[in-house]
């Protein structure tokens, strides 16, 4: 037991009050994401809408958010993290509060596509926040405590969704909205402006003496490197996709239940928040090369170990495959763009990143879908495995290519064993 906790205290120590006071807001927020979880049986089930058009919905929230992530990254650079979280969040509550109560297939939809841009605005906001407040090697760390609080309230709040939900779907809507807003009121108590200069337009004259070019979005894409690692992770993107939906259709037409594909999946969040912290403490000291290469093959092959299940515990074995590269991947790679980004521009860097998981969770279902219809799915989990291995190459690629100065930015050393100070995309 001493061990144990000597560990869990060198864990999430040395991290600054602001972190943790994020760190806090991301699971209030995450501890209310109830509608989207439950969207589409609202819209089908208490609606009597088709699934079609619960689809449809979900499509336009999906690309809401992409759109989202681009301008919140810009907000974040112009306003200030601070005060682009506070407005993202006031307008995703009113948002969903809005949508208990609206009615016909327009209106639905385009309250929708609302609550997609605002959800995702605040993800660049918080990242790059992080990125100010925590320094160069402890990043991995932190934002692998984030992942994990994002994977304690999507727990939570699934679980208790269904009860809430038996109750009646307007207290699903107003308390996730209650709880969007309490996020808000953490930030706004509790989070000062992080920004490089401090108050936005403090930040603009320094940068206009220092000599800092402003970073419009035009020089983002103009960054080949990162532009690169965008365009791999989108393309991982659509693997992991695939869990969500071709997965539960696979193991429909196998002949399993929808309780058994809920048990399977289930099985990725339980392992994120039992495996998160020991996994971070394991690989601390590896580079991020190496850990976004491992979990994105760890992922890939996964997926493709899912052509050989016939049964639920193997099934099961694919999702802890692909899980474990998750927990490698994601804080990795939430660290690599804060070190790539210039200072003043972490925003719009952290915006573009954003976009890359929104587009995959466009185009993965579908590319996916058609995949498993035409040719059915060894082909779309073999495709996965291939998927997974050029994208993992890609990174190792990418990454070698930044030569010395990478060394540098990518080794992890040991967090230092300092005692704390006291105390939910990305994620309010």
């Amino acid at each position: 037991m001493p061990d144990v906790r000597r560990a869990l205290r060198e864990t999430v120590s040395g991290l600054p009050r602001t972190f943790w006071w994020l760190w806090t807001s991301t699971l209030v927020n995450r501890l209310g994401g109830f509608v989207v979880t439950f969207l589409a049986l609202y819209l089908t089930l208490d609606r009597g809408y088709s699934a079609t058009y619960a689809g449809l919905v979900a499509s336009l929230y999906g690309l809401g958010g992409a759109f989202g992530a681009v301008v919140g990254g810009v907000l974040t650079d112009r306003m200030g993290r601070r005060s682009t979280m506070l407005l993202a969040q006031v307008a995703a509550a009113a948002g969903t509060a809005t949508l208990a109560f609206v009615d016909g297939q327009a209106q639905i939809a385009a309250v929708a596509t609302v609550i997609g841009v605002a959800s995702s605005a605040s993800r660049p906001a918080v990242q790059a926040m992080m990125a100010d407040v925590v320094p160069a090697a402890d990043r991995v760390r932190a934002f692998s405590l984030n992942y994990w609080a994002i994977n304690i309230g999507f727990a939570v709040s699934s679980a208790a969704a269904g009860l809430i939900a038996s109750q009646g779907y307007l207290w699903l809507f107003l308390g996730d909205a209650f709880m969007t807003v309490l996020c808000a009121l953490v930030i706004y108590a509790k989070v000062p402006e992080s920004m490089p200069g401090g108050e936005p337009a403090a930040a603009a004259a320094t940068g206009a003496a220092g000599g800092e070019s402003r970073v419009g979005l035009g020089v983002v894409l103009r960054d080949q490197r990162f532009m690169a690692f965008v365009a791999l992770t989108f393309l991982l993107g659509t693997v992991t996709q695939q869990g969500s939906t071709t997965l539960s259709v696979d193991m429909g037409r196998q002949g399993f239940s929808a309780s058994q594909y809920g048990l399977v999946i289930g099985l990725n969040g339980l392992l994120i928040v039992l495996l998160q912290i020991p996994l971070t403490r394991l690989v601390e000291r590896r580079s991020v090369a190496a850990l976004l290469t491992a979990g994105t093959l760890l992922m890939g092959w996964g997926f493709g170990l899912t052509a050989f299940a016939g049964s639920v515990p193997f099934y099961a074995l694919t999702v802890a495959v692909w899980t474990i590269g998750e927990i490698l991947h994601a804080p990795a790679s939430m660290s690599l763009v804060a070190d790539l980004a210039p200072a003043h521009a972490r925003g719009r860097y952290q915006g573009m990143y954003s976009l890359a998981w929104p587009a995959a969770s466009f185009a993965g279902p579908l590319l996916g879908g058609v995949a498993l219809d035409r040719w059915g799915g060894g082909v779309v989990w073999g495709a996965c495995a291939v998927v997974g291995t050029v994208a993992g190459a890609g990174y190792w690629l990418l990454l070698r290519e930044r030569g010395a100065q990478a060394a540098q930015v990518d080794a992890v050393p040991p967090a230092p064993a300092r005692i704390p100070e006291p105390e939910p995309t990305a994620d309010c």
